[in-house]
């Protein structure tokens, strides 16, 4: 038993360790600028290897493979965004401004699915009170709001 055991672990650290060599060769990023594309590659990359940690039938090297193609695609897919940098915004998104000159866009926040009561954390983060006091509140790509105050 304690060698099955031992076993599993070994296979999950081997898969660990490689996959974390092969995230920071994309290069540096922090969790919170994830976008929904390394979200979902990692799902995928779980999905490729989880087999190979468990008592599943999966290989070791099967889940190398597949998710050293899935690395690799999104190594290919960064360099294809480093140099063509007017897909990026196609495939990421865009920012949207939400508020602009003290009126709430209530179109705009319906169909990024943003609250009033967002709107209002956000202006509150930023000092102020009411929407009349920004110039302009902007949904940036990773969720956040940023907020210009009056001035």
């Amino acid at each position: 038993m304690w060698f099955d055991l031992s076993v599993y672990v070994g296979k999950t650290a081997v898969v660990v360790l490689y996959l974390f060599i092969g995230f920071r060769l994309l290069g540096k990023r922090q969790v919170a600028q994830f976008n929904l594309y390394d979200l979902a590659t990692i799902i995928a990359i779980a999905n490729a290897v989880q087999n190979a940690m468990t008592r599943g039938k999966g290989d070791l090297s099967i889940a190398i493979v597949c998710s050293s193609t899935l690395i690799a695609v999104g190594w290919l897919i960064t360099r294809v965004l480093v140099k063509a940098p007017k897909i990026e915004g196609l495939v990421f998104g865009t920012p949207t401004v939400i508020l602009t000159d003290g009126k709430v866009l209530t179109d705009r926040m319906h169909r990024e699915r943003i609250s009033e009561d967002e709107l209002e954390t956000a202006l509150r983060q930023h000092g102020l009170s009411d929407a009349n006091q920004a110039s302009l509140a902007v949904l940036e790509v990773d969720g956040s709001i940023s907020v210009v105050p009056k001035k």
